[in-house]
């Protein structure tokens, strides 16, 4: 396992750059898949914006100060990247933004990529409804388990706004998974 400062050396030195970027993405590949994919849902589209992300940071690893940790740099380029994604598609169709996760939410249903169960398809349902910035924070604690520090380096806001947004988040998705609930038990 290389530690972060080592990476961090290889990707800046053009005679290494190429193995410490194949270092780079095998650490963190499966990790970010899985954040933007619960920004965006859909796993093709995961997958490009995920190839987006890696080789932004491919290009720009020279400008990382070393100012926060560099997973926490990649998921902030992850998840502008994806939020960037999302915005163009929603311009490309002509529709608002949540009209495209509204499409997505219904694309789980036939992705084979999703493996989830009734009651999962209805969590996605419910934090489709959140405002952009409560889903990222609801996403990024609920599932990757970040602190609140490190979502406040990720996102660029305190701390304290983002303990409410986060709490205001769980409320909604727990009402509305109670409104909904019946409708999974008929």
């Amino acid at each position: 396992m290389i530690n972060e400062l080592t990476l961090i050396k290889k990707l800046q030195d053009k005679t290494t750059r190429n193995d410490g970027f194949n270092n780079l993405v095998a650490l963190y590949k499966e990790r970010l898949y899985w954040h933007i994919r619960k920004i965006v849902l859909s796993h093709y589209d995961t997958d490009d914006v995920l190839q987006n992300t890696f080789i932004k940071v491919f290009k720009n690893i020279d400008a990382f100060k070393g100012d926060s940790k560099l997973y926490t740099w990649m998921y902030r380029i992850a998840t502008n990247e994806a939020i960037n994604f999302l915005n163009k598609k929603s311009r490309q169709l002509q529709i608002t933004s949540e009209e495209v996760q509204t499409r997505a939410i219904e694309n789980l249903k036939s992705d084979v990529y999703f493996e989830g169960e009734t009651i999962q398809l209805l969590l996605q349902q419910a934090i489709a409804t959140l405002p952009e910035k409560q889903k990222l924070v609801f996403n990024m604690k609920y599932f990757e388990s970040h602190t609140f520090e490190q979502l406040s380096e990720i996102i660029g806001t305190s701390v304290g706004g983002l303990k409410s947004s986060y709490h205001i988040a769980v409320k909604k998705v727990t009402e509305y998974l109670k409104t909904h609930d019946l409708s999974i038990h008929r």
